[in-house]
């Protein structure tokens, strides 16, 4: 399946180095199980939606590798694409921008002509690519202009999805300047969290940990300053061996404000459930939960 990353600090502008080149399961190292395209997005000094896109892998992509190296932000938000819908094209690569928001998913959602029913003439006028993915963004977009909301319009648009249309996975990431969404829904893909505090309350470090450093370990260097920074991490799967990681529980929507992060559990199951049997061969192959 596509592989999801957001991460934010809720303020401090830090380098997501460790996370996209550096960790055991960096995103880089993932990219070569999902090789149809790259994208990270981040946030400007005036907080404006910034992308970098390409149709390779990740780890092919020197753009990535600079941007992961240099961009500094306090939200970050990446995906790797394994194609289910639409051609391998800068197009369908996300995260995609719309209302000075970014969003990646991940999973399959059919109905596309009903859910393009939905939109109006100006919502289809932000879509550029072929995915679901984008579509799906477009209509909750949407919603979040009619509510003048951002949780109730993403929480609209996901119960009407999940009454009207197939569904077999709705993973999500939505960012806006320093605020993150992430949905697991249903349960048929992962999605992790690892928040700033452990366990045992504790602070742990999460933006850019370098794993030759003489710190200690779990220390972050994050500035020029060196100075250590918590951020709450958003992923599909695991990538380091922190403790901290949890699995996001199925129809789990976590907002994280700042730092402060709340979980609900707005949404009943897809009324029209799929499963891989459901689904095409290339459809099936991009949610193979590869290890």
């Amino acid at each position: 399946m596509c592989r999801l990353f957001g991460m934010t600090t809720g303020g401090p502008r830090v380098e997501a180095e460790f996370w996209l080149l550096d960790a055991p399961q960096s995103l880089r190292e993932q990219s070569r199980r999902m090789p149809h395209g790259v994208g990270l997005g981040w946030f400007s000094l005036g907080d404006e939606p910034v992308r970098d896109r390409a149709p390779l892998p990740a780890y092919d992509s020197r753009d990535f590798v600079l941007a992961a190296r240099h961009v500094v932000s306090h939200t970050f938000v990446s995906h790797l694409r394994y194609a289910s819908a639409g051609p391998v094209h800068v197009h369908n690569c996300h995260p995609f921008h719309m209302r000075d928001r970014l969003f990646a998913h991940n999973g399959v959602v059919k109905g596309l002509d009903v859910l393009e029913s939905w939109l109006s003439e100006a919502d289809k006028a932000l879509i550029e690519g072929q995915t679901d993915s984008e579509r799906v963004f477009a209509y909750i977009t949407a919603e979040i202009r009619r509510h003048g909301d951002t949780t109730a319009g993403l929480v609209e648009a996901v119960r009407r999805i999940g009454a009207e249309l197939p569904v077999y996975s709705l993973n999500l990431v939505l960012a806006e300047a320093h605020r993150i969404w992430a949905l697991r829904y249903p349960e048929s893909n992962e999605l992790w969290v690892l928040p700033p505090e452990d366990e045992g309350g504790g602070m742990i470090d999460t933006c850019a940990r370098h794993l030759a450093s003489a710190h200690e370990p779990g220390s972050v260097e994050v500035t020029a300053a060196g100075r250590a920074v918590p951020a709450y991490v958003v992923a599909s799967e695991p990538m380091d061996d922190s403790p901290g990681w949890r699995l996001l529980e199925p129809g789990e929507l976590l907002i994280v404000n700042g730092l402060k992060g709340e979980s609900r559990f707005p949404f009943d199951p897809p009324r029209i459930r799929l499963t891989t049997a459901d689904l095409s061969a290339r459809e099936a192959a991009s949610q193979e939960h590869a290890t």
